[in-house]
């Protein structure tokens, strides 16, 4: 399994990019320093002339990989749906008992990241630190309805979508799966959120993560 794993490559929508950055050590360069940068400063305070400095490369070397700052934050998150995908994929595969399958996979998409050394290049737990703290800000926009038709966000509603098939194989009459898996993967973004930042909006905690309060929701939603 880790064999089949480290072959993979998570594929990413071509028009978010200028220039495939796994082809090319400056290109991985650019993503691991971004992720790091943009985990420090946050993504307002990101440039590409910060993200320059710190790979001892010329901006404009930046922009031969990348249009912009915003495509390079949809590939990051991009990025992390798609590891989140195979992770799901591979963590649920052969379960054959639907009730104990959907609880593994709720526990994949809503406990914390640990680092994953098959990509020497991408710091998992930052980008998820970003995924949490900044994704939001790829799609609140004015351009999101023609990105959605570009496909940016396909790995994403993928993702959902597989989640929302396992939830109606435990309940074939359940009506709203994809409301459901929906909330389950953006709320524990939110819930993560709530902690660090608004502890007292939120019962999850160091001891108490979101996977119990959906794991929770998810089951007594389901008609079994």
């Amino acid at each position: 399994m880790d064999h089949l794993l480290k072959s993979l490559k998570i594929q990413i929508n071509e028009g978010l990019y200028i220039k495939d950055p796994e082809t090319s050590d400056l290109g991985k360069r650019i993503v691991k320093e971004s992720i790091l940068l943009i985990d420090e400063i946050g993504f307002e305070h990101f440039t590409f002339k910060k993200l320059g400095v710190k790979i001892a490369s010329n901006e404009s070397s930046i922009y031969r990989y990348f249009e912009n700052k915003h495509k390079l934050l949809l590939y990051l998150t991009s990025w992390h749906w798609g590891w989140l995908e195979c992770q799901l994929v591979f963590g649920t595969n052969n379960m054959p008992n639907v009730k104990e399958k959907l609880k593994k996979a709720i526990k994949i998409v809503t406990w914390p990241v640990k680092f994953d050394a098959t990509y020497s290049h991408i710091d998992e737990v930052k980008l998820n630190n970003i995924v949490v703290n900044e994704y939001s800000k790829s799609y609140l926009t004015k351009e999101v309805d023609s990105e959605n038709r570009e496909g940016y966000f396909a790995i994403y509603k993928r993702l959902i979508n597989r989640l929302s098939s396992m939830i109606l194989e435990v309940d074939e009459s359940y009506p709203f799966p994809k409301s459901l898996a929906s909330n389950v993967l953006e709320g524990s973004l939110h819930q993560r959120f709530l902690k660090s930042h608004f502890p007292s909006l939120t019962n999850c905690s160091e001891k108490q993560g979101p996977n119990s309060f959906f794991d929770d929701l998810v089951f007594k939603s389901l008609n079994i």
